[in-house]
């Protein structure tokens, strides 16, 4: 089993969910970090979202990691405090309130 770290980022992320990271196909991802930074002048509201690929049992719902998260102009916000464990066709989706508002890094394990 090879184990990667890799780095995600997303930049000037808008109204709309974006899709950040797709969990390759047999692979499984350890989350370990999420960092979310406002880049304007004025006080944005962010969501992330993990979109499942499983389509049954107990892994079938799409949940938010953070809903309508407000972020001051200048700052940032860490959303992992622990670990998310993801499977492979996991989606990770960020949006904000905001066009062309947030920058994102996400840092991620990648098992195969």
């Amino acid at each position: 089993m090879a184990n990667t770290f890799k780095l995600k980022t997303d930049t000037a992320v808008g109204t709309t969910l974006t899709t950040v990271y797709t969990v390759p196909a047999a692979t499984t991802t350890v989350m370990i970090g999420a960092v979310l930074a406002n880049i304007t002048a004025s006080q944005i509201k962010a969501n992330v979202q993990i979109v499942t690929a499983s389509t049954q049992g107990e892994n079938a719902d799409d949940v938010y990691l953070i809903k309508e998260l407000p972020i001051p102009t200048g700052s940032s916000f860490e959303l992992i405090e622990g670990k998310v464990v993801l499977e492979a066709g996991d989606i990770i989706k960020v949006e904000s309130d905001t066009a062309s508002s947030l920058d994102v890094a996400l840092s991620v394990l990648e098992q195969t």
